[in-house]
């Protein structure tokens, strides 16, 4: 084609560009791209004294984008995927834990609406809370309706 080939920092640029990433997403990314002469710390370090790379932000987007359907464990898993801080991880996670009544309720009303019939319904319900990564005591109150939104907290 006539297009020169991106040079890591491009190529870095055009990946935060699209959302945020973290340092060690972008390391990964990048490093199948590294040709001889580039200094993909280099770069890195330039894009994160600039401000361009902050796990603040990542963290603050995960937490944006998917809170509103995944429970603190599974988000908590996201965020140490992404090679985030432990303290910034337990940071974030302390907070999520505050709302995951609210949004327990919230995933299961949208999918099932009313409590199962059937233990074997109120089992696959509390498997589907579950495997979305709320806890354990928070997938009980939720299906069997124990943590009603009139609840005034214990």
């Amino acid at each position: 084609m006539g297009f020169a080939t991106l040079s890591l920092k491009g190529r870095a640029l055009r990946l935060l560009a699209q959302r945020e990433h973290s340092r060690a997403e972008l390391a990964t990314k990048l490093a199948r791209h590294v040709q001889e002469g580039d200094d993909l710390n280099a770069v890195l370090d330039d894009l994160q004294a600039k401000d361009f790379i902050s796990a603040q932000r990542v963290a603050d987007s995960v937490v944006n984008r998917r809170a509103a359907r995944l429970g603190t464990q599974r988000l908590v898993q996201e965020l140490r995927g992404k090679g985030l801080d432990d303290a910034l991880v337990r940071a974030t996670a302390e907070r999520l834990r505050a709302t995951e009544l609210e949004r327990a309720q919230a995933v299961w009303r949208q999918r099932f609406g009313a409590p199962g019939e059937t233990p074997q319904e109120r089992a696959r319900q509390m498997r589907f809370m579950a495997a979305r990564g709320f806890a354990g005591d928070i997938v009980r109150r939720v299906v069997r309706g124990d943590g009603s939104g009139n609840d005034d907290g214990d």
